[in-house]
């Protein structure tokens, strides 16, 4: 497979070291920098560029008729759009907030006991996060993910940074040097806690989660989840 890789940072760089050891050819290496680029030669684009830059990567990719996985975090004010516009071109795009294989299994877990937990009237939910000090964006897109799993699976409407109110999910975010990411979800009452945890010991995951996205997208046409790409 032939792979644009759209943003050229540190996760660019792991996906294109395991790449090649999956037999895959880098074509493309996109950034702020880029002035021309071939679509014609990229089998699939793989997008870990910047909130800013999401969009537009996306759209040319499916304006040509690349397939597109998107790991970019930040942007998902736009993401409706993005989803029309694929479904319009007949194109082929897969968003994750996180491709770990991992954390897909978690953000199925997380779903699970939502539903769980939802009569249980005692019990308070809330998360945290930790990321490296070079995330821009918070609360992590994973973190997003999984409170918007606890609200369709439970009373909760909503989720904040600050204070909660009753139906909202206190989401508590923390920054510390090159954390990769850990997440944990805590229904606390007064009796005793129930908590939930990933955490990430290196981008590894990341970027393996995200070659086994593009190579299951290749051949397909509609919007897909990591769901898809793993049955679940």
């Amino acid at each position: 497979m032939k792979i644009g890789l759209f943003g050229y940072g540190k996760m660019g760089r792991l996906i294109e070291q395991l790449a090649v050891e999956r037999n895959h050819q880098i074509v493309a290496k996109v950034d702020v920098d880029t002035q021309q680029l071939d679509f014609q030669s990229i089998d699939c684009a793989i997008d870990f560029s910047t909130p800013d830059a999401a969009f537009d990567n996306i759209k040319s990719c499916i304006d040509h008729g690349v397939p597109v996985v998107s790991g970019t975090t930040g942007w998902l004010d736009q993401y409706d759009e993005a989803v029309a516009h694929c479904k319009q071109k007949n194109g082929a795009l897969i968003y994750a907030s996180n491709f770990s294989l991992g954390v897909n299994l978690f953000f199925e877990l997380n779903e699970k006991l939502a539903k769980m937990m939802a009569p249980l009237e005692n019990y308070r939910v809330s998360m945290e996060e930790v990321h490296h000090v070079h995330k821009l964006d918070a609360p992590s897109g994973t973190a997003i993910t999984l409170a918007e799993g606890i609200i369709e699976n439970s009373d909760y409407n909503n989720w904040t940074l600050g204070k909660a109110k009753e139906t909202e999910i206190a989401i508590k975010v923390k920054r510390e040097n090159e954390v990769p990411g850990t997440h944990v979800v805590t229904y606390k009452s007064e009796v005793d806690s129930i908590e939930i945890k990933h955490t990430a010991h290196n981008r590894k995951g990341f970027a393996l989660g995200a070659l086994i996205a593009a190579e299951w997208l290749v051949g397909k046409t509609g919007v897909f989840t990591m769901r898809d790409v793993l049955n679940l």
